[in-house]
């Protein structure tokens, strides 16, 4: 009987604070630039020939500057990372962007010798990271990337790690996670 392929997602969530940081930077990023081109009125006569009417013009430089940034600054918003695990294959991490790109990275399972959760700590913050430890590597591979997911949604995807990978000594853990 074949083993099932086991998806987990962990997905931001979207809200009103994401529209009004969208409009906020927008603003802040519309004077930036609108402060650029006033000095770069004054201080070269290219832009004085390229702009007929200054304000009309400046306005819309000004825009079309702010939509570039801000176009640069959400496209690489992470929107979704997946961790596809396929039990007689490996394991494909997958990270969706907002502007919909997907980047696909596959680990053989024969490769990964064993996963780990890490507790993160730095002089601001402290938070838990899902790592694999691959074969003939020398770095830990995040399967989580740019998201910093809890360490209950965690759990679950170590487990399902642990189970594809046949790990008899991290199969049987028991965290404070399951007496809840």
């Amino acid at each position: 009987m074949p083993e099932a392929v086991d998806v987990h997602h962990i997905m931001v969530a979207r809200g009103i604070a994401g529209g009004y940081k969208f409009c906020t930077c927008a603003l802040v990023f519309a004077i930036i630039s609108s402060l650029i081109l006033l000095l770069l009125q004054n201080v070269t006569s290219f832009c004085q020939d390229l702009m007929l009417d200054k304000a009309v013009a400046s306005v819309l430089w000004s825009f079309s500057l702010a939509g570039f940034f801000l176009r640069q600054l959400l496209g690489k918003q992470v929107e979704k990372e997946s961790v596809v695990i396929l039990p007689a294959f490996g394991v494909q991490l997958e990270t969706t962007y907002r502007s919909g790109k997907t980047i696909h990275h596959f680990v053989p399972i024969g490769k990964i010798l064993k996963p780990v959760l890490n507790e993160c700590v730095t002089p601001v913050t402290c938070y838990w990271s899902l790592s694999l430890i691959l074969r003939n590597e020398d770095e830990l591979l995040l399967v989580f990337k740019e998201i910093y997911p809890p360490v209950t949604m965690l759990v679950p995807v170590w487990k399902a790690l642990c189970a594809a990978i046949d790990d008899e000594e991290y199969t049987g853990f028991r965290s404070d996670c399951d007496s809840r």
